[in-house]
């Protein structure tokens, strides 16, 4: 598999605060690969190093290189266009005042989508891809922000995943969702990576266990190890990986 994305001895500091110390690690293109460790370990500061959003924290200094296909995402000028290549879905939902179909359709518009048909299959694929049709297809235009915690959650998936991203980023999507839905989100999360790289952020070993393919263990903002799922979780390297992976403390 070639890399897709690579982290080159990169450090953040938030004004003295230290997050992430000295990280170096690739992830592989059609892949699924997932950060796990405790609170304020840096999996998300990870995340925002991608796409770049870690800009609009004005005390966040980055050093080091995030390399995407080779190229440092730092150099690239046009930071909309870097947005658009990577789909990102954050812990809790945030909904466009927008009905249902318009929180769908709402960027691809913007990418100059005009034909009504093709809008209807781009709303259907993204909101059968987030486990959300069945629930929302007689009631389309209604507000997104009147649907239940979870929907919205998965509202935001299908946003996200509207304009076919390369890589798809999630971090904690599953904290408002329920158990079953979850599982159904990861059958179709393991199907789009054939689509897409899939970067994962969860406090739910098993489900790293279940879907990544490669798993990155973050501690006391250390990159402590990473390998392959199995080698992790059956043969880690260091003692303080298999425990926090057999949930002795988190």
């Amino acid at each position: 598999m070639s890399t897709h994305i690579e982290f080159s001895d990169v450090s953040v500091h938030y004004g003295q605060k230290r997050a992430v110390d000295r990280f170096s690690f690739k992830i592989a293109e059609h892949s699924v690969f997932a950060f796990v460790g405790p609170a304020n370990s840096g999996k998300t500061t990870m995340l925002k190093c991608i796409n770049r959003t870690i800009e609009f924290i004005d005390a966040a200094k980055v050093t080091g290189q995030v390399l995407l296909k080779g190229q440092d995402v730092k150099a690239i000028r046009d930071v909309y266009s870097l947005r658009r290549r990577i789909g990102m879905v954050f812990p809790l939902p945030v909904g466009l005042p927008l009905t249902v179909y318009e929180n769908v359709a709402y960027a691809p518009r913007r990418m100059g989508v005009r034909n009504k048909a093709e809008l209807d299959e781009i709303v259907e694929r993204c909101l059968r891809d987030s486990v959300l049709w069945d629930e929302v297809k007689d009631r389309l235009d209604m507000l997104g922000t009147k649907l239940s915690g979870g929907q919205q959650q998965r509202l935001t998936l299908a946003r996200a995943l509207s304009l076919s991203p390369e890589i798809l980023c999630l971090d904690e999507f599953s904290i408002a969702i329920d158990p079953v839905t979850t599982m159904k989100i990861e059958d179709v999360l393991m199907q789009l990576k054939e689509k897409m790289t899939i970067i994962l952020v969860t406090n739910l070993t098993q489900q790293a266990r279940r879907m990544a393919d490669h798993v990155a263990f973050l501690n006391d903002s250390e990159l402590v190890e990473w390998g392959e799922n199995e080698a992790m979780f059956n043969r880690p390297k260091k003692e303080i990986t298999g425990r926090y992976l057999n949930g002795e403390f988190g």
